[in-house]
């Protein structure tokens, strides 16, 4: 504007000049919290990207099969299931999943094409849990659910081997990365399907928590950079046949890294028996509605989530033994303590706190495997991880079933107290090469 004295108003000059000067201080704190980051995980900001697009992809993994396990107990007063059918659905995908392995690493090590086994993986089992809605009865939902399980068990060698090759002295960091994804959509996803509960069927929706998943794929397959590691594309073998079956025979040799994938076991198998059971817990027992079946479920991936990053930077910075000891010791004594909670809001954020403790150590105890393992085994090394997980991890639902029918829910929570105080004796006896 012109004042009376043909000059400029003030305000009208100084605006530009203010968001200038706004601009420029939001671009210097920017550049002071990239800072920060940078030195807190010892890597640039620009580097982290394809750590944050493998853990988008974990995420979907994940919100796949909780999805399927918010549902479950819908699914089973539907098609008038006991717990021991309805664990008997989670045995089958934990089977599947153990079969898996005995595949998928190879692929990983000898191919060498990381990302499109990353984006296949997703495609598959979204395609599973969309045709789960079409199903009503409990024979055609086998074969879907093993394709979930498959699914699981295909991501994981890709991917974790994928991180460990690109970011190898920050290991704990990147894979929390990874482990941050799926608290994340482990946490969203019972959200969402709580609340979509509220006005679709189970078979609904399963069909639109699909969706997001195929997304996710095409994004992986656009956007992620191919791996690179002495020089060579993913594109190109990395072992040849004999030099990998030589290989893999000393792989299943090394007590170590089989002592760690046997307390990896019994870590998985409670945090699977209560992802399972706490669903089945909170309907039967507590007799909560699906949107607060939701935030509860949602409440312990939110501890998770915020317990990883720093569990991971920790076991870079002070090895990984420490940080699994403490962290399933804790687990144990809460997962005893729940069973004594009556109030719903007390269980809510106790359950976050679990989530907080149990599920640190998952970036950790991947960490600890890479760090025995050469860079062209890292694949079927944590094949041979989750194939055992996946084997201990397959009892829990059924057995869990079994202890439930004859027992009561509370029993099981003290089966998976033991089971992770065995895991907490054998982390003694484990070497931590850091």
């Amino acid at each position: 504007m012109i004042a009376g004295n043909g000059l400029l108003d003030q305000e009208t000059c100084q605006r530009p000049i203010l968001v200038l000067a706004c601009a420029c201080n939001l671009d210097n704190e920017n550049s002071r919290l990239n800072t920060a980051i940078e030195r807190l995980t010892g890597l640039q900001w620009r580097g982290q990207g394809p750590a944050f697009l493998v853990g988008l992809g974990h995420g979907a993994t994940h919100w796949i099969i909780a999805s399927f396990y918010v549902l479950l107990p819908f699914i089973a007063k539907d098609l008038g299931l006991s717990y021991a059918q309805a664990g008997g659905l989670i045995t089958i995908f934990h089977t599947a999943a153990f079969a898996a392995n005995a595949g998928s690493g190879a692929v990983v090590d000898i191919s060498g094409r990381r990302v499109l086994v990353l984006s296949a993986s997703l495609v598959v089992g979204a395609g599973a849990l969309m045709a789960i809605g079409l199903m009503e009865k409990i024979f055609w939902l086998v074969p879907l659910v093993v394709l979930i399980g498959i699914t699981n068990n295909t991501w994981h060698p890709a991917a974790i081997s994928y991180l460990s090759i690109s970011y190898p002295e920050n290991r704990g960091y990147a894979l929390s990365i990874h482990s941050l994804g799926a608290s994340f959509g482990d946490m969203v996803s019972p959200l969402a399907a709580g609340a979509i509960l509220l006005w679709l069927t189970w078979q609904g929706t399963a069909s639109l928590s699909a969706l997001p998943v195929f997304a996710v794929a095409a994004i992986l397959l656009v956007f992620l950079p191919r791996s690179r590691s002495a020089g060579k594309t993913e594109s190109e073998p990395r072992l040849s046949l004999s030099n990998y079956l030589s290989r893999l025979v000393d792989l299943v040799r090394d007590r170590a890294i089989i002592g760690l994938s046997i307390m990896s076991g019994f870590r998985l198998m409670t945090q699977n028996g209560l992802l399972v059971f706490l669903p089945l817990y909170l309907v039967d027992v507590m007799l909560v509605s699906p949107i607060v079946l939701g935030v509860a479920m949602m409440g312990m991936q939110i501890g998770g989530m915020f317990a990883g990053p720093i569990a991971g930077i920790l076991s870079d910075r002070i090895g990984r033994q420490p940080i699994v000891f403490s962290s399933l010791m804790a687990t144990t004594v809460i997962i005893i303590g729940l069973t004594m909670i009556s109030n719903i809001t007390l269980f809510i954020i106790i359950v976050a706190l679990l989530g907080f403790v149990l599920l640190a150590v998952r970036p950790v105890i991947h960490s600890w495997a890479m760090d025995m393992t050469p860079d062209e085994m890292s694949g079927s090394t944590i094949s041979l991880l989750f194939a055992t997980q996946s084997a201990f991890s397959a009892l829990v639902p059924l057995v869990g079933g079994i202890i439930a029918d004859a027992w009561g829910l509370s029993s099981v929570f003290y089966a998976l107290a033991v089971a992770m105080m065995a895991a907490n004796v054998m982390v003694h006896f484990l070497p931590d090469p850091r």
